[in-house]
């Protein structure tokens, strides 16, 4: 069996280097290399080996996404596994109400037979793309980070903590929201912290979902319910994304377990049966990360590396996927053209095109999130009777199924389902 990393350490000379394998750094190598396998393309990750197989979370994967998947040759295996979104609904109340009554209701398909979206265990989406990748020849280097780089007119050389140096023309940047070579590349960022942590767990239910996603406005923060495929056997379970104020997130993750299932029985009702915390829930502190720029001299930034957004609209992992699908497309066509793929004129396409979206997204979920994690009466009065109007007007639902979705805008080819 090839030792990958000591073939890797061995093979010095690469077109690209990807640093970070999770989702989003996996999907730019696969993309990249399947497009043009002429391209040496690497993967070097910090994480141990087998890291990502502790991964007990679960992601909402868009219909654009999902098209990317397939034509990457992966959606085939993740499939059978995932659990179609079919229908969405969400609330505006206290966790104390006794009655929470549905404000908006979004029919879950943006085509016939196509849901906007489904619930992926992360390491399913992780294997399938790993598997992929070395179907396709990518070495994946694991367990060495980056220590430094230099950019030498024509090239990029980086590097590793284990003495390895690799060069390359393009080096793109997917370690991550605190990324140590955005920093190294001397890219600032807009930063703030919402004083809020997510809380992550999957619950066991005594009945079936049907498909259905939930999602409860409450004061400190959006509370939701996300389906999932049944366990393996037939266990029903949700994937549920709690927001709290970051003390109290660390007091229930931290304290006693009664206590814990109390106060998620309070947010997630009965509607369902009885219920059972199926996992060990864990949390993380939630805050707004946006690059200045997304790209330098022959590096490129991608996903929470170029943005890190509230979770309130589920679309930090798609956010991610289109700008993969974006630099592809970029870096593919100059390379086609016979232009340098890491010149800083061919990266700032991929700038202009990514970068003004990400800023809507940001900004908007930030907007969301002062809107609806408050309890002042005025406040909710005007945002309920929003959600109310958008209810009675059918177009205005399908533009927000279209955006959730991400099939709206200038959307890459391999979004499209289609290939570069």
């Amino acid at each position: 069996m090839v030792d990958r990393k000591e073939d890797a350490k061995n093979r010095t000379a690469l077109d690209i280097l990807v640093a970070g394998a999770g989702y989003v750094g996996l999907a730019a190598a696969v993309s990249l290399k399947q497009a043009r396998p002429s391209l040496g393309v690497a993967v070097v990750d910090a994480a141990p080996a087998g890291a990502w197989q502790k991964d007990g979370r679960a992601s909402a994967i868009a219909a654009a996404a999902c098209r990317m998947l397939d034509q990457l040759g992966v959606w085939a295996e993740i499939a059978p596994e995932a659990q179609a979104i079919t229908e969405m609904i969400v609330t505006d109340s206290r966790a104390s109400d006794p009655v929470r009554p549905v404000f908006l209701t979004f029919d879950g398909e943006v085509a016939p037979g196509e849901a906007f979206a489904h619930m992926v265990a992360n390491r399913d989406l992780n294997g399938a793309l790993r598997r992929r990748a070395e179907k396709l020849g990518i070495d994946i280097i694991e367990g060495v980070a980056v220590s430094a780089f230099d950019v030498n007119g024509a090239g990029i050389t980086v590097h590793l903590v284990d003495g390895a140096t690799l060069k390359a023309q393009l080096l793109v940047a997917a370690d991550g929201v605190n990324s140590k070579l955005r920093d190294m590349a001397g890219i600032k960022t807009v930063k703030w912290e919402y004083g809020q942590s997510g809380i992550v767990c999957t619950v066991a239910h005594e009945r079936p979902h049907n498909g259905r996603a939930e999602e409860h406005f409450l004061p400190a923060g959006p509370f939701a319910t996300l389906p999932l495929k049944p366990d393996k056997d037939g266990t029903n379970r949700s994937s549920i994304v709690w927001v709290e104020r970051s003390e109290d997130a660390e007091k229930l993750v931290d304290g006693d377990d009664l206590v814990f299932e109390h106060e998620l029985e309070q947010r997630f009702g009965l509607k369902l049966g009885e219920i059972r915390v199926a996992d060990r829930p864990r949390a993380w502190p939630l805050g707004l990360t946006l690059a200045r720029a997304f790209v330098a001299p022959r590096i490129a930034l991608a996903g929470d590396a170029a943005h890190g957004i509230h979770p309130i609209a589920g679309q930090g992992l798609n956010l991610g996927f289109k700008d993969v699908a974006a630099l592809a497309e970029v870096v593919v066509e100059a390379d086609r053209l016979g232009q340098d793929i890491g010149a800083l004129d061919v990266l700032e396409r991929y700038q202009q095109w990514r970068r003004f979206d990400t800023l809507q997204m940001g900004i908007t979920t930030d907007v969301l999130n002062r809107l609806f994690s408050n309890d002042i009466s005025p406040l909710r009065a005007v945002r309920d009777i929003g959600l109310g109007l958008v209810e009675r007007m059918p177009r205005l639902k399908d533009f927000f199924i279209r955006q959730a979705s991400g099939l709206s805008g200038d959307t890459p080819k391999l979004l499209k389902g289609e290939a570069i």
